[in-house]
């Protein structure tokens, strides 16, 4: 069955930047809007960025400007930079398709403190 595998999480500094990565092992990667979520322990899992099939972007009110999204079709990657770290972005970050949702990968764990 087709996953995601995300990675690239980790501890960093407030202020700091990561770069998630998402793998899909499924065919078809291109023909979907791929979004990136994140979860912190007893809250529902909540949208924080897509990126349509034609590239177009979405974020959500707190992290624009700060995260931005993106894809390689070619690859079956998406990525999510995330900049200026915040203490309120540490979660688990996980992607799918929002439309089309698949089984969900492990996630990635992000934790900003000093």
């Amino acid at each position: 069955q087709a996953q995601f595998v995300e990675s690239g999480g980790g501890l960093v500094q407030p202020g700091g930047s990561l770069e998630l990565s998402c793998a899909y092992s499924g065919s078809s990667f291109n023909m979907f809007t791929m979004a990136w979520y994140r979860q912190t322990p007893g809250n529902q899992r909540e949208w924080v960025a897509s990126i349509s099939r034609g590239g177009s972007t979405n974020h959500k009110d707190f992290v624009s400007g700060r995260f931005t999204i993106s894809k390689d079709n070619a690859k079956r990657m998406g990525y999510l930079q995330m900049n200026s770290l915040k203490a309120e972005d540490t979660a688990v970050y996980y992607c799918n398709f929002p439309k089309s949702l698949r089984q969900w990968g492990q996630g990635t764990q992000v934790t900003v403190s000093s």
